[in-house]
């Protein structure tokens, strides 16, 4: 990303999900700890430690040009959504990506752990063999609590997890392979398969949460999916493409009150004691590309890094 984009994001995007964390939490205070699930908006290096040469990685120029470790994976030239709901919560950065936890660092883990994985979906299938899949990603989780009750003791690692905010950034990608399918398949998408698909969504999602609650999980940050058909890649691809995802968002929206809240007809699927904040990207990108200058954007087309279509390289084009 250029730095003047992420100056936006600094102003812009910061602020949500301050205001988000914090709802999340109840009071201006720190948790405990940040556990984060999800995709590329919130890795903060995973990918680098998975095998395989066609696996997704920023560990290269530009990204991270601005950021004081330089390109560590995340994918952004500076701090990344992770880092900074994690600065609002009053940590320095994210808490550390997963897979680069060694046996001294572990012990590091009832601060908060980074799962997140560039390219991941909610689904297994999304870009398999690239990335962590939220499935995955979750049994990590579980290894990490199970070092955290050894270490603490059940009582003790129950009592800071529920106090710790869980933080999930999850869809696009899915999305984004559903899209490609169709078109390679040279299919118009019907809204029986998108239908079909968004319950398929709904229903690991709903997986997901449920599993997190049954290890402790009692404070959700939930990023909805962003316009992601006027990202500058899928513009590149398709520039009459719609912005879709609002019916994905409202799904995961009602998801979040069902779960959360339930009523006398859905006792039996409501999570007590949860709660939850769902941050608007969708709204806050929408927002922007209607009045770029009140982000201090003067373009929202075109990608900051590399055109849109090859990547950000350290030969690419700002």
């Amino acid at each position: 990303m250029h730095r003047w984009r992420y100056q936006a994001i600094n102003v812009v995007v910061v602020v949500t999900l301050v205001i988000m964390a914090l709802a999340v939490a109840g009071q201006a205070t720190a948790v405990p700890a940040v556990y984060v699930f999800g995709d590329s908006i919130l890795d903060v290096g995973n990918n680098n430690h998975l095998p395989g040469e066609g696996v997704p990685r920023s560990d290269h120029p530009y990204y991270g040009v601005d950021f004081p470790g330089g390109a560590t994976g995340r994918w952004s030239n500076g701090y990344n959504l992770a880092d900074l709901v994690a600065m609002a919560m009053g940590f320095k950065r994210s808490p550390p990506g997963y897979l680069s936890l060694t046996r001294r660092s572990s012990r590091l883990v009832g601060r908060g752990v980074n799962y997140a994985s560039g390219g991941a979906g909610i689904l297994d299938s999304t870009f398999a063999g690239m990335n962590i899949p939220l499935s995955k990603q979750v049994r990590n989780f579980g290894v990490t609590r199970a070092q955290m009750v050894t270490n603490l003791g059940a009582t003790t690692a129950n009592d800071l997890l529920s106090k710790s905010l869980f933080l999930i950034a999850i869809g696009t990608n899915d999305m984004a392979a559903f899209a490609a399918t169709q078109q390679q398949q040279q299919q118009q998408q019907q809204s029986g398969d998108v239908a079909a698909f968004y319950r398929s969504l709904i229903s690991n999602y709903s997986t997901t949460i449920t599993e997190l609650y049954g290890m402790g999980a009692r404070k959700l940050g939930v990023l909805n999916v962003g316009q992601i058909g006027c990202a500058p890649l899928e513009r590149a691809q398709s520039p009459t493409g719609a912005c879709s995802a609002a019916g994905f968002d409202d799904a995961v929206r009602s998801l979040l009150v069902r779960l959360g809240s339930g009523d006398d007809h859905q006792q039996h699927q409501r999570l007590r004691g949860l709660a939850y904040s769902l941050g608007d990207l969708y709204g806050l990108m929408q927002a922007t590309i209607a009045d770029p200058g009140a982000a201090w954007l003067s373009n929202v087309d075109d990608a900051c890094c590399g055109g849109g279509l090859s990547g950000c390289l350290p030969n690419s084009t700002l």
